[in-house]
């Protein structure tokens, strides 16, 4: 026969897939009801329509038959009423009475990874998505905010499109690959310009710290735009403990411009974790031979005259830019690849934090 306090064990394994923590934490089991080998679960949706209730009906019956003893299991949804939302919103924020994440806490223990570069075209947002969903696959548990507001490209280089669920003044971030992702993409229509001024772009970011729903979050991995202009100066300002990463081709003209942005942080009092030299080289499928299409050395020169550690060296691969036009970054979509290998290579730097040299990655 199965035991009440056993089952209720198994429930605290499931975790709600959009907030990321365990239902019974949020309050989501209304009732629980051991009979014997019969087993009776009600289960709270935060909202009316939710599109993974489905989900969340299978993981509940999944671990409960995991309990000995459990011969049949029903399962009931139900929804939160607008008391036991604001409710969920208080255990996961805190009882403050404006929305404030806990990312603004001085103790929170989210790193926060801004993504930087000091130009467009260096497969930056590449970089980023691949390193948020490598973490997610090492056990972290990821954030992926875009903050490039003008030029946002991770919805479609993860596969997920909004608009986002709200409730309580609460947005809930997008799940996909096992990240949680925001991004201004999944608000506005596609192919919708961004007409706004440098206030408004800072609004934006503000909002996205603010009023998102993150779960208890390992890493906060950030899409930052290029340049050093008003979105990463109010990232550094608002969430001062922030780290970057900088991302440069081997070519000169790349690495001249990124420099800048490793300046920016120094001057800012951010951590600057390492160097990721993307596009480093290219070996043809054909006849086995590499080519340095964009030059050499180009990432060891920056990481030397910043005195940080060159993290990664990303080969130039077709397969990349396939799988991000097709949704599915290249950990997922080709993990055996040596991008894919970089990739992970770098994730687990930035895990350690980055505290030593890695080994280059050949392509």
């Amino acid at each position: 026969m199965a035991d009440r306090d056993s089952v209720w064990q198994a429930l605290a394994q499931v975790k709600d897939p959009e907030l990321g923590r365990p239902i019974t934490d949020l309050d989501m089991v209304r009732r629980l009801e051991v009979d014997g080998g019969r087993v009776f679960v009600e289960i709270l949706l935060t909202v009316q329509g939710c599109p993974l209730a489905t989900r969340i009906e299978r993981d509940v019956a999944a671990a409960v038959r995991t309990v000995p003893g459990v011969r049949e299991v029903e399962v009931k949804l139900g929804v939160m009423n607008d008391e036991q939302r604001e409710a969920l919103v208080r255990k996961i924020r805190g009882p403050q009475p404006e929305p404030k994440s806990s990312l603004f806490d001085p103790d929170s223990r989210t790193r926060v990874i801004a993504v930087a570069s000091g130009k467009g075209g260096v497969g930056k947002s590449t970089v980023t998505a691949n390193l948020a969903v490598a973490l997610a696959q090492e056990g972290h548990q990821v954030g992926l905010l875009d903050a490039d507001i003008y030029g946002f490209s991770i919805p479609t280089m993860m596969g997920v499109s909004g608009p986002p669920r709200v409730f309580n003044r609460a947005i809930v971030p997008i799940d996909a690959h096992g990240v949680q992702v925001m991004s201004m993409g999944f608000l506005i229509e596609r192919d919708t310009p961004v007409i706004w001024r440098g206030p408004m772009i800072s609004g934006a970011v503000e909002q996205f710290l603010r009023d998102v729903l993150w779960a208890d979050l390992d890493f906060l991995v950030v899409d930052l735009p290029p340049g050093t202009g008003d979105v990463p100066l109010s990232l550094a300002q608002r969430l001062p403990r922030s780290e970057m990463l900088v991302v440069t081709t081997p070519q000169e003209a790349s690495v001249s411009v990124a420099k800048r942005a490793g300046y920016f942080a120094e001057k800012t009092n951010m951590r600057v974790l390492g160097v990721v030299e993307n596009m480093a080289s290219f070996v043809c499928p054909h006849c086995g031979e590499t080519v340095e299409i964009f030059g050499a050395g180009g990432g060891e020169r920056m990481a030397a005259e910043l005195e940080v550690p060159l993290l990664a060296r990303i080969p130039l691969e077709p397969a990349v830019r396939r799988a991000s036009d097709e949704g599915t970054p290249i950990v997922v979509a080709a993990p055996e690849s040596a991008s894919a290998a970089a990739f992970r290579e770098l994730a687990q730097a930035v895990a350690r934090g980055a505290k030593r040299e890695p080994r280059a990655v050949k392509a």
